[in-house]
């Protein structure tokens, strides 16, 4: 079981966590700024450490390079990501 969702990063922001829905895509908060993959390594470990998993679960799939992502996390349901999203802070 694969869950997989698209996200925006929005890196050097003040705190971290989730800003909401924009359209089809998750808007993800990190303080990491987009120098050397930080920011990349900040969405893993906020997916990893909101849903329980192993860091070596999370995977950016596309978007590496970009503010926009997908990301796919092994060994969770996709309800349960919505969920977690949803009443993220």
């Amino acid at each position: 079981m694969t869950a997989r969702v698209s996200i925006k990063v929005q890196p050097k922001a003040s705190r971290e966590g989730v800003g909401g829905r924009l359209g089809e895509e998750w808007k993800i908060l990190v303080r990491a700024p987009a120098i050397e993959g930080r920011a990349n390594e900040a969405c893993v470990e906020f997916f990893a450490r909101g849903l329980r998993v192993p860091r070596s679960a999370v995977r950016i799939a596309s978007g590496a390079a970009s503010r926009h992502k997908r990301i796919e996390i092994e060994g969770v349901a996709q309800e349960t990501l919505e969920r977690f999203l949803e009443s993220a802070p």
